[in-house]
């Protein structure tokens, strides 16, 4: 069963920025709250890759590719995952997943990101 649900993606030009938001409406906040996190993405062509994960405690981790430029926060009496997506280039273009950093379940329809001028 699908536990994130994705938005926030769209089309951006060169430069731009876009926040994505993951929610996990069937969780309760006990079960959300202790959970790591990470947001993935898969381009064309290429294998689903993790760009930023947030643990329960507050910690974060970026890609090398993403550092500098994305932001991932958590709010968990919100159920919520955002990742601020800043200095966005072509590379970034993919669609963009959430799910749960140590058991992943269902993977969700993410939300599709371009990059374009």
């Amino acid at each position: 069963q699908v536990q994130f649900v994705e938005s926030g993606g769209g089309l951006v030009q060169p430069g731009g920025s876009l926040r994505l938001s993951c929610k996990a409406p069937r969780m309760i906040f006990s079960t959300f709250s202790p959970l790591d996190i990470g947001w993935y993405r898969q381009a064309p062509g290429k294998q689903r890759e993790l760009v930023a994960s947030i643990m329960a405690g507050g910690g974060v981790n970026y890609a090398d590719s993403v550092k500098g430029r994305f932001a991932i926060s958590k709010n968990n009496s919100r159920k919520t995952v955002w990742l601020q997506m800043n200095s966005l280039n072509s590379e970034d273009t993919a669609v963009y997943y959430c799910n749960n950093l140590r058991t992943p379940g269902s993977w969700g329809q993410g939300t599709q990101v371009t990059v374009s001028s």
